[in-house]
């Protein structure tokens, strides 16, 4: 296996030559004295990772940083500072750094550093490979680096060894919730089967059975003569996805949860029972449960549909996916349009991830595409994606900011739900402000990097 390569660029000889001595066992390495020598390398053979000191005599260091970003934006940079001046390190964060280390270097953090540093560069390999094969064979690819985006992928993987269980997927518009369906279908042994998608909020109450369940010639004024299979026949073999299933009506309900018990029906008008071999996966932006309280889902329906269910994240939930899902999108209009943008500025990225994506993944995509139409250079800039810079502004620190402050009764303030929205704004300001890196965030917060993520992971931010 090919050894990955790692430059170092510092400007003292002792700290430059004991790294290098330290690494090249276990990396090709490279050194050099100045910034202006090591962009030259980076054009000629670029590496996996760079070790960049940011006090650098001529050219400085966060300048070499968006230099050689702009050669290659696949390379990983670690800032080398003699000491931790917040805002030197933070720039250097928010320009696409992936880590630092302050001086005098240890040597065993330093390799645990470039080690998770590397793991990255790898993950964002394969995400590309998955893409470009998604690309290529037209397949159902869900594009995320996050922990979030990465637990539904395991639980896409686990349930998609099943042949028939029933699956609820929840999540707001936009989110990606029929990708989810579309790749349990096509990992799972059903994947040569229909994927049948039916619209159940675009079928009137009074058409839904005949929809559904097809409806024999002369069944009703109208009818076809020859008749007609439904949706659920269509389905047989393979997998029936029920989209929006929270805005069937009752009457729909009671119908659909009789298929679903006894996987037998009739068709409207006919007296031959009918048995398909179907898998059933349901999608809802909708509170299901609050529907159940209120009276307009049935509970017998809802556990019959949920026997697993996921919500899929909000790209709030996971931002550090919104520049590889725009990069996803972005070969995928590049080949459509057949276009050849190179990618994205660095200011189109910054603005990219600060945007408030409301309409999440489908709002993106629109986004990219827009912008690979008209845009005009070799790169996709910031106005390109129509805004002049990167998005977002300083909120005021009050509830109305998007802290959800608890109320104040007879009984008092529940502090510990105060602290907890306290964090949670905190924590989600910071990686705001950083575009999403942890490690900025964390410093930022006066936090190591662990507890930052502990304390993230708890709050569920």
């Amino acid at each position: 296996m090919k050894r990955e390569s790692v430059y170092i660029v510092e400007d003292e000889e002792t700290t430059r030559d004991g790294v290098a001595v330290f690494l090249e066992s276990r990396y090709r390495v490279k050194a050099f004295p100045d910034a202006e020598s090591a962009i030259d390398a980076v054009q000629a053979e670029p590496p996996d990772l760079v070790l960049l000191d940011i006090g650098l005599p001529g050219m400085s260091g966060l300048e070499a940083l968006r230099v050689m970003k702009d050669r290659s934006s696949d390379i990983h940079f670690i800032m080398i500072t003699a000491y931790e001046d917040v805002p030197t390190v933070v720039s250097a964060m928010k320009g696409g750094a992936h880590d630092y280390v302050v001086k005098p270097l240890q040597m065993e953090a330093l390799e645990v550093n470039i080690r998770n540093a590397l793991d990255a560069v790898r993950v964002k390999r394969d995400v590309q490979s998955l893409q470009e094969r998604c690309l290529r064979e037209d397949l159902p690819c869900i594009v995320g680096e996050s922990d979030a985006i990465q637990e539904v992928m395991e639980f896409v993987d686990a349930v998609a060894k099943s042949q028939d269980t029933p699956v609820l997927i929840l999540g707001e518009t936009g989110t990606g919730k029929e990708l989810v369906a579309s790749a349990i279908h096509y990992r799972s042994p059903r994947f040569k089967g229909p994927l049948v998608s039916v619209n159940c909020a675009a079928i009137p109450k009074e058409l839904i059975e005949s929809e559904l369940f097809g409806y024999e010639r002369g069944a009703f004024s109208g009818a076809a003569a020859s008749g007609k299979k439904g949706i659920v026949e269509e389905a047989d073999g393979g997998t029936l996805f029920l989209d929006e299933v929270g805005d069937l009506s009752m009457e729909a309900q009671a119908k659909l949860l009789r298929f679903l018990e006894e996987g037998e029906f009739y068709r409207v008008g006919g007296t031959k029972k009918f048995r398909v071999d179907v898998r059933v996966i349901s999608v809802t932006n909708k509170d299901l449960k609050s529907g159940i309280v209120k009276g307009w889902f049935r509970e017998d329906l809802y556990y019959r549909l949920s026997v697993v269910k996921v919500e899929v994240p909000s790209l709030d939930y996971r931002r550090e996916d919104i520049v590889p899902i725009a990069r996803h999108y972005l070969a995928e209009y590049n080949r459509k349009f057949r276009k050849s943008f190179a990618g994205f500025s660095p200011e189109a990225e910054a603005a990219l991830t600060a945007h408030p994506w409301k309409g999440n993944v489908r709002e993106l995509k629109n986004v990219i595409e827009r912008a690979v139409l008209f845009g005009r250079s070799d790169r996709l800039t910031a106005p390109d994606l129509g805004w002049k810079e990167a998005q977002g502004s300083e909120p005021a620190m009050s509830c109305e900011a998007g802290i959800s402050c608890p109320p104040l009764s007879p009984a008092g303030v529940d502090l510990d739900a105060l602290r907890a929205s306290l964090e949670g704004y905190y924590i989600e300001e910071a990686l705001r402000m950083t575009g999403g890196n942890e490690s900025a965030a964390a410093l930022l917060l006066n936090l190591n990097h662990q507890t930052f993520r502990y304390r993230r992971k708890r709050i569920g931010k």
